[in-house]
């Protein structure tokens, strides 16, 4: 019993300090990075719904699931996540704070887009509250990638 809680300890103390360093890389976990993350989840479990259930997804031929367009879908996140690790180095070597948080922002619009999309393929009733949000996020990215 004692060999396992040693050994417990030691994979959470391991996944934690990776997960410190990886986030650290990303700027630290802030709350935009975490809409970001939990966004992007919402999107891809959308995407699986669309195509698993309702079999209309546009990212293969028969509309069905496809772990091939899977795979493309979870691609593009990890490369959309390497550009905030990119805008956030870009950040400290200009000595600015605002590159990271435009270029997080554009994401969390793009993804916001398309779970909207999905749930209007769901036939789901899009509250004007959601279209105004996606408005006022597309203002404060373009504020924010002009300096402001």
């Amino acid at each position: 019993m004692e060999k396992a809680n040693i050994l417990k300890t030691t994979i959470v103390c391991i996944i934690g300090a990776v997960g410190s360093f990886v986030a650290n890389l990303f700027g630290g976990w802030t709350s935009d990075l975490e809409t970001l993350m939990i966004m992007m989840g919402i999107d891809f479990a959308m995407g699986l719904l669309i195509a698993a259930i309702w079999k209309k997804s546009e990212k293969s031929k028969t509309g069905a699931l496809s772990s091939w367009s899977a795979w493309k879908g979870l691609c593009r996140k990890g490369v959309s996540l390497l550009f905030v690790l990119i805008a956030h180095r870009l950040d400290l070597a200009l000595g600015v704070n605002y590159i990271r948080t435009a270029v997080i922002i554009g994401f969390i619009i793009n993804e916001l887009i398309s779970i909207t999309e999905n749930a209007g393929i769901m036939g789901v009733p899009i509250p004007g509250v959601i279209t105004k949000a996606i408005d006022m996020l597309k203002q404060r990215s373009e504020g924010d990638s002009n300096g402001n």
